[in-house]
């Protein structure tokens, strides 16, 4: 399916693959104003040759571009360090509790289920919003779903129907349509980022306190979001569910082995 492009040539850095800084560096300037284009090179030999490869690159292809583990790294550390605590603290402020036991919740749901489906869900429709349109009912659907591979089967057959029928028809917007769209993009990319942020409001149990602290018990998943945006318009699709999955194994991963290696430090 086309996806939403600049109409000026993209110009590829002939030096080679951005390291990390470079990355960083453009993700703050994406933030600041965010844009459509250019993607960055996912490959040395994409970089060396000057060219931009967009169709290979929005699922498995755009895996080779970002430095996957510096990212995680990065949401590991501004979250541990300081929009968890403060998170935390709001919530003991306002009286708000956590209604998902992280102990009960199961690999696939948190590694797997809930990123595809997040990413599809908010990110997705930042590159191509023609057919995200569409899929969006299926997706927000899954949103309701218990997390199942019976229910997953269900939700990629039906994506895949609806995906055939977009690309047998040839549908895409006209090219005045796609020209609005990227000049909205900075406000779209903004409330999809804070609607993101938002919607994990509903794993709390709001107490009685101030609800203008509300926002803050979710910036955690704001300053995530807003990454994940950016590697999502960058690098594509595909690596944008990479991410999301690597960040959200991290705490799985802490649980699993304090549950099976010291007991005694959750029941404490």
């Amino acid at each position: 399916m086309p996806e939403i492009r600049l109409p000026r040539a993209v110009a590829v850095p002939a030096r080679g693959r951005p390291g990390f800084r470079e990355e960083f560096a453009d993700f703050l300037a994406f933030v600041r104003r965010p844009r459509l284009g250019p993607r960055l090179p996912r490959r040395w030999r994409d970089a060396e040759a000057g060219v931009a490869r967009h169709g290979s690159q929005e699922w498995l292809g755009g895996l080779g571009g970002p430095h996957l583990l510096g990212w995680v790294l990065v949401l590991w550390g501004v979250n541990l360090l300081v929009l968890g605590p403060l998170a935390a603290s709001v919530a003991t402020a306002s009286g708000a509790e956590r209604r998902l036991d992280a102990l009960h919740l199961s690999w696939f749901h948190v590694v797997l289920w809930a990123p595809v489906i997040e990413e599809m869900v908010f990110r997705y429709g930042l590159r191509r919003p023609a057919p995200a349109l569409w899929l969006l009912p299926v997706l927000v659907s899954a949103m309701l779903m218990r997390p199942s591979l019976a229910a997953g089967a269900s939700v990629a057959l039906a994506c895949g129907a609806i995906a055939a029928v977009l690309a047998w028809r040839g549908h895409r917007w006209p090219r005045t349509w796609l020209r609005r769209y990227a000049r909205a993009f900075p406000v779209v990319f903004h409330l999809a980022t804070l609607a993101f942020a938002f919607l994990h409001l509903a794993n709390f149990r709001l107490g009685q306190g101030d609800w203008l602290l509300l926002p803050l018990l979710v910036l955690p998943q704001w300053a995530s979001g807003l990454v994940l945006g950016w590697m999502r318009v960058r690098f594509g699709i595909g690596a944008s569910i990479a991410l999301h999955a690597c960040f959200n194994a991290g705490p799985m991963a802490l649980l699993w082995t304090l549950q099976n290696h010291a007991p005694g430090l959750l029941d404490g």
